[in-house]
C-alpha cells in the first residue's frame, strides 16, 4: 500500500554514516524531513545535500531534524560528504541512510517492490528514489514531493512548505499560494464567522468561502 499524507512513518530501523536509529526514536518530539536520493558521487544529488547542509541554522530555528537517504553504503557516503562540503563551503552535520539493500526505499514506496540493484547499479538503476518527507512530531507524513533526476530540488520551498505546515498544524488554518511567513492565512471553513472573529480577530472577508486572518499566532 502507497505511503500517503497523514500515514504514520513506518518506524524502521535504519544504518547511517553517523550511527543506527529506529526512525520513531530519531524523530521525537521534533520535525523531521527525510530527503532521498538515488546515488551517492551524482551532480544533482551533491548539489542538494549541499543546500541542505546550507540551511542547518534554519532548520534548527523550525526544531526540525533532516536526515538524507541514498542507496549507497555508510563508507561511500562518508568520502561522499567530503565532496558536499567542498562544494557547499558547509559542514553536512546530518546523517545518511545506508539503503544499500532497498529496505527504506520500498517500505516508502519510492520503488517498486521487485526492483534490486544489479551489480555495476547507476543511477538510473534507482531515478524513483528521489523525494522529500516532512514528518510531524506525531510521526506522521504531512507533505510528500518527488522530481525527476534531471531537475534540482529547490529546498528554499521545501522550507517554505515546512513554515506553512507549521504554522497551520492542528489549527483551522491553511495558507494561501505562495505563502511567505507573516502574510496572511486563510481561517478553515470549519469555523462560521462569529466564532473565526472570536479566535483569529476582524476577517478580510473574499468570499463566502474565502477568509483572511492577520496572521494569527
Amino acid at each position: 500500500m502507497a505511503l500517503r499524507i497523514n500515514d504514520t512513518i513506518p518506524n524502521l530501523h535504519v544504518t547511517t554514516d553517523q550511527g543506527a536509529y529506529d526512525l520513531h526514536d530519531w524523530i521525537g518530539d521534533s520535525w523531521a524531513i527525510l530527503f532521498s536520493h538515488p546515488k551517492d558521487f551524482t551532480p544533482v544529488c551533491t548539489t542538494e545535500f549541499g543546500a541542505v547542509a546550507q540551511l542547518s541554522d534554519e532548520w534548527a530555528k523550525r526544531g526540525t531534524k533532516v536526515m538524507g537517504i541514498s542507496v549507497d553504503g555508510v563508507a561511500e557516503h562518508k568520502k561522499w560528504k567530503g565532496d558536499i562540503e567542498a562544494v557547499a563551503g558547509a559542514e553536512a552535520g546530518f546523517p545518511i541512510i545506508a539503503d544499500d539493500g532497498l529496505e527504506v526505499a520500498k517500505a516508502l514506496d519510492m520503488l517498486p517492490a521487485d526492483a534490486y540493484l544489479p551489480d555495476g547499479r547507476t543511477p538510473a538503476d534507482s531515478a524513483t528514489v528521489r523525494s522529500v518527507f516532512i514528518i510531524a512530531p506525531n510521526k506522521k507524513v504531512q507533505l510528500m514531493m518527488t522530481y525527476p533526476m534531471s531537475v534540482g530540488r529547490n529546498f528554499a520551498e521545501v522550507l517554505r512548505a515546512l513554515d506553512g505546515l507549521q504554522r497551520t498544524y492542528e489549527q483551522p488554518l491553511a495558507t494561501p499560494a505562495n505563502w511567505e511567513v507573516g502574510q496572511d492565512v486563510i481561517v478553515a471553513l470549519s469555523l462560521n464567522n462569529e466564532q473565526a472573529t472570536e479566535k483569529y480577530g476582524a476577517l478580510d472577508i473574499k468570499l463566502p468561502y474565502l477568509r483572511f486572518a492577520k496572521n494569527p499566532e
